[in-house]
């Protein structure tokens, strides 16, 4: 019993504040984007509407995923999950899905988002040793991401995938910080909950483990690291298998509809999509379009997308941005860490850009990638911490693009209240 204590205590200690920093920096986001949700669950239907099942904003499948944990090919175990958030969601609104019944969703949603803002601060503070005020800039320049501000009240996959990644990169960090290896027991969980939400991040929860210490010096560390992956892949798999009766032939016809369909819209060019899209949408707010919709029973319904960038100063942002990034990258090449979060991102780089799934609405798949933004920059500011003069530079710039992000997300948000007002009340 008590090595189960211990270990229930470690995970309560890194998942959850454990300073009174920590706590504070929790409860600041928790307070802010509660909030935020508290005000659109109490007067608007649009987190969740009974008759709208998809698309109501920004392509989000906010009924689906409530009701069903979205489609098993992609989201193959959130359907166990997301059972249990809508049950406790009935139960606290009385079995009727109102205000109440969507508080709670944006509520759970809130916790999962402030949560993810602690590992990053976490993060940034113990394994990059960061000083406070450049850990806490870095961190609010993270919280103003369109992404964190729309997942903040959204009941989707993404939402609890983006803690997940965030937690687990904070734990292997810790591992590999003190030489040490990824648990097997670690593993397993984060297999059947990182992949069970989206099946395309279980590769990533064995990414930490190819840089164990003398992982390819040591038969036995090796062997070791063999069983954890093989024993983590043969859980999942079975988990996956029994969620959809062992009728293993659905995967792949369901896989390849999913792609063809998500693969060859050519609305705009590629490389457009890439900025103003990927790397671009789940950060600074493009400007917004309104389509129509229909739930495919007769109920027509306003939908929400993000348009391509309109203006110069939003690509100069998001280059810039990913300067830095690379600047990071290339300056920490030799930092096992830092490769951990290249390689996680280059996944998605993959699945999106090369091979274009979902492409023309890419900035939904924010959750998947934005925590590596600030790691980063914190990775930047530490291979520079013994020269003021880069440091200051790196201050200054980050902060400008704080002031331009929060400046245009606000008020691009104040477009979408407008959409809300007309349309959802």
């Amino acid at each position: 019993m008590s090595f189960i204590k211990t270990k229930i205590i470690h995970f309560l200690r890194l998942a959850f504040p454990s300073s009174r920093t920590e706590l504070a920096v929790f409860l600041f986001f928790f307070i802010c984007y509660g909030i935020l949700g508290t005000y659109i669950a109490l007067n608007y239907r649009i987190i969740f509407d009974s008759r709208i099942p998809w698309d109501a904003y920004f392509s989000f499948d906010n009924k689906a995923i409530v009701m069903s944990g979205g489609s098993f090919e992609r989201h193959p175990l959130s359907y166990y999950f997301f059972n249990w958030i809508r049950e406790t969601a009935l139960f606290i609104s009385g079995g009727k899905m109102d205000a109440n019944f969507r508080l709670t969703l944006a509520w759970f949603s809130n916790t999962a988002i402030s949560l993810c803002m602690l590992q990053i601060f976490k993060y940034l503070k113990n394994i990059i040793e960061l000083p406070l005020k450049i850990s806490l800039l870095i961190l609010l320049f993270f919280g103003f991401f369109s992404t964190n501000i729309i997942l903040s009240f959204t009941p989707e996959n993404f939402t609890y995938t983006l803690f997940l990644l965030s937690l687990y990169n904070y734990y292997a960090a810790i591992k590999l910080k003190k030489d040490g290896k990824i648990a097997g027991s670690a593993m397993v969980l984060a297999g059947i909950s990182i992949g069970g939400l989206t099946i395309t991040n279980l590769v990533k929860v064995f990414i930490p483990v190819a840089f164990e210490k003398d992982l390819f010096r040591n038969w036995k560390k090796f062997g070791n690291a063999v069983f954890r992956v093989m024993l983590t892949t043969a859980s999942f798999v079975f988990l996956y298998l029994f969620r959809i009766d062992f009728k293993y032939q659905n995967i792949f016809s369901k896989t390849n509809q999913q792609y063809e369909k998500f693969s060859n819209v050519e609305s705009i060019p590629d490389w457009d999509m890439i900025l103003s899209y990927f790397f671009g949408g789940n950060i600074l707010f493009p400007s917004f379009m309104i389509t129509d919709k229909h739930n495919m029973k007769g109920f027509d319904f306003k939908g929400l997308l993000m348009e391509p960038y309109s203006s110069l100063f939003p690509y100069i942002f998001i280059v810039i941005l990913l300067a830095l990034i690379c600047w990071s990258y290339f300056k920490n090449f030799n930092n096992k860490l830092v490769q951990i979060l290249m390689i996680s991102f280059l996944v998605d780089i993959v699945i999106h850009c090369i091979m274009r799934f979902g492409l023309h609405t890419s900035y939904i798949y924010g959750g998947h990638f934005v925590f590596l933004y600030p790691l980063l920059l914190g990775w930047l500011f530490y291979a520079y911490k013994k020269q003021p003069q880069i440091v200051t530079f790196l201050t200054v710039s980050t902060g400008i693009l704080f002031i331009f992000l929060a400046v245009n997300n606000t008020l691009r948000m104040s477009d979408f209240f407008w959409f809300l007002n007309r349309y959802y009340q």
